[in-house]
């Protein structure tokens, strides 16, 4: 699986796409009474409007880092000057000069580079991915002929990415909204991120807060706009993530929060922050499998955190 990655990867991704999309096809076809093919086209053309606005966001949002890394390097800078003055004024040297240098000399536009390079490889499985997602929809069999596992399968992973779509673009606007209300600089790219990082359970939600506080603390002189940026985002995320998502997926993929991190940890070593981003549903198909064979069931339970009973001893 690791070897074929670039294969591997904007086919499971097509594939989790689809059922965002084949909800449209359903909804073309038996309630507006549209022909199964022009709903299949309508639907597709509105997974392709999809993928690129998500890639128009994800370019938007590098460019934005690229354009200002010198000007951080700089703030940063100016504000280990100040700091050092006051040790300045006593004579002291714990090798301020250094330590500025260093600062000066950081690497921060070729980081930046780097993480655009990540996000170009994102937008290069473009192609794959719709090519996939074509044959897909078209080849998916109707609503009334799924039986069995996979309409297990279907039914569970389509209710997890719908929701979670739903909720993450919530929460990424929302934040969004309140950094740009706090004029901080790459409001739009934070949004972003904390739109992507919902998808990555428990620990998504405290990168997404985390992210905006060392650019708050060079733009802002003041403590409290610095703690409104970490608090009321951080709210948005609490509130969200531990009221209103449990009530919207209700028990969902029935897996234990340490199945789910253990999840996290392969998936992201195997693929990526792309495998980080799949981890959870991937989890979620092979708990519904492993679940349907006796030879089996009993990982299925563990993964759901439920521990095999001790059998009654013999007399």
């Amino acid at each position: 699986m690791a070897y074929t990655k670039p294969v591997m990867v904007p086919f499971v991704l097509a594939l989790f796409l689809s059922y965002l999309v084949s909800p449209l096809v359903d909804f073309f076809q038996d309630r507006l009474r549209v022909p199964r093919l022009v709903s299949i086209v309508a639907a597709l053309l509105a997974g392709v409007g999809l993928l690129t606005l998500l890639a128009l966001l994800i370019i938007t949002s590098t460019r934005g880092l690229m354009l200002s890394a010198d000007i951080y390097r700089d703030r940063i800078t100016g504000i280990a000057e100040r700091v050092f003055s006051v040790l300045d004024v006593f004579g002291t040297d714990l090798g301020q000069q250094t330590f500025l240098d260093g600062i000066r000399q950081l690497p921060i536009l070729r980081l930046v580079q780097n993480a655009a390079g990540t996000a170009m490889d994102l937008i290069a499985y473009g192609g794959l991915v719709v090519i996939f997602l074509i044959y897909l929809v078209a080849g998916r069999r109707p609503v009334e002929q799924r039986v069995g596992i996979y309409a297990e399968i279907h039914g569970k992973i389509q209710k997890y990415i719908v929701a979670k779509f739903i909720i993450s673009a919530t929460t990424g606007v929302l934040v969004g909204v309140i950094l740009t209300l706090f004029k901080l600089d790459l409001a739009l790219v934070f949004g972003v991120m904390a739109f992507f990082l919902n998808f990555i359970p428990s620990l998504g939600s405290v990168f997404a807060t985390l992210l905006p506080i060392p650019i708050a603390i060079i733009q802002f002189d003041s403590v409290w706009v610095v703690t409104g940026i970490v608090a009321l985002p951080g709210l948005v995320q609490l509130t969200i993530g531990n009221g209103i998502e449990p009530l919207v997926m209700g028990e969902s993929l029935d897996l234990h929060p340490i199945t789910i991190i253990l999840s996290l940890i392969f998936w992201g070593l195997l693929w990526g922050i792309v495998g980080m981003f799949l981890a959870v549903p991937i989890t979620a198909v092979l708990r519904i499998v492993l679940g349907r064979f006796n030879e089996t069931r009993a990982i299925a339970e563990l993964l759901a955190g439920n521990l095999p009973k001790a059998s009654a001893p013999s007399v």
